[in-house]
């Protein structure tokens, strides 16, 4: 019996039996972080693991969101029925409760961003701590994020790729088995971003009309917040693996899509993490399925300033 047809039969037992029966989940502490105990659901099938482990990070503006979202526990669902372990995990929500001007939004964001990538490396360190007790292979680690959580992967990815004082802690010779990023981009200090060794090979899925998430870049003197669109150029140039889907007529509607894209994602990992393709691939498409939502199609960055700021 062909592989395929086995995966074929599995996903349809997964999905007929129902996903609790087939799934096990389980909550760790992982670091502690400035008074905050932060911790990671694990959720793993019961039957034909790939012991490929996806840390997915949840979006919220640096201001919100929660790892056992409905929407994340879904992406969870979807990625374990395909036989992936998957872990939801916490990070400190730099921006919560932050009062901030046009001015100093820049260094608060820079600090959220900064925090949130050092959580989701400690979360690596555990994962790579534990691989034998949750049976993960961790060469094929994969970091995915909405969002806020789609910077803090590529973020995390960077710095770990420059081995900056942030990434020391993570085992020389580890790198992510790829990353996959839903609306995301990079903050440089040093102008256009770098590679000191190569990026994992990564996923970027973005609208071309986010006003949120730069889909281009943002960038004064060194300082530069860099979208999907400058990305994707620098891998092209420097000959790294990548994917890049750009979504015409769309906004931040895009870091809301993972389990309307799980199919690309299960080809991705499959493509670029277990049979390292050296590909890269650019596509533009107009997905009439994905509708622009007056929110999230129109928001930008005073938008999130406002709501972070405490409330009278």
């Amino acid at each position: 019996m062909s592989k395929k047809i086995i995966y074929i039969l599995f996903l349809t037992l997964f999905l007929s039996t129902g996903y609790q029966e087939m799934m096990a989940q389980t909550t760790y502490k992982y670091v502690e972080r400035d008074t905050s105990s932060l911790y990671m659901d694990i959720y793993k099938p019961t039957v034909e693991a790939n012991r490929c482990c996806v840390i997915f990070v949840f979006g919220g503006g640096f201001i919100g969101g929660s790892r056992d979202h409905k929407s994340n526990v879904e992406f969870a669902q979807e990625l374990v029925a395909r036989g992936y372990t998957v872990a939801c995990i916490d990070y400190r929500l730099g921006l919560k409760n932050k009062k901030m001007s046009a001015v100093t939004i820049v260094r608060a964001l820079d600090t959220a961003i900064a925090m949130a990538a050092e959580d989701l490396l400690d979360a690596t360190l555990f994962l790579i701590n534990n691989a034998s007790k949750f049976d993960i292979d961790t060469s094929k680690i994969v970091i995915c994020g909405s969002s806020a959580g789609a910077i803090t992967v590529l973020q995390a990815d960077y710095e770990l790729s420059n081995r900056t004082k942030m990434a020391q802690q993570i085992p020389a010779g580890f790198r992510y088995g790829g990353v996959m990023a839903f609306s995301g981009a990079i903050y440089s200090h040093n102008g256009l971003v770098k590679y000191k060794n190569a990026p994992a090979p990564t996923l970027l899925l973005h609208g071309i009309d986010d006003r949120l998430v730069p889909y281009k870049y943002i960038r004064l003197g060194n300082l530069g917040f860099f979208g999907s669109n400058s990305l994707a150029k620098r891998f092209k140039k420097y000959g790294y693996p990548y994917y890049i889907r750009r979504y015409e007529t769309l906004g931040h509607e895009v870091a809301g899509i993972m389990c309307h894209e799980i199919e690309l994602c299960d080809q991705f990992i499959h493509q670029f993490v277990f049979e390292k393709k050296q590909k890269q691939i650019d596509a533009t498409i107009f997905d009439s399925d994905i509708k622009q939502h007056p929110l999230w199609h129109d928001i930008k960055g005073r938008d999130l300033r406002a709501a972070a700021s405490p409330k009278k």
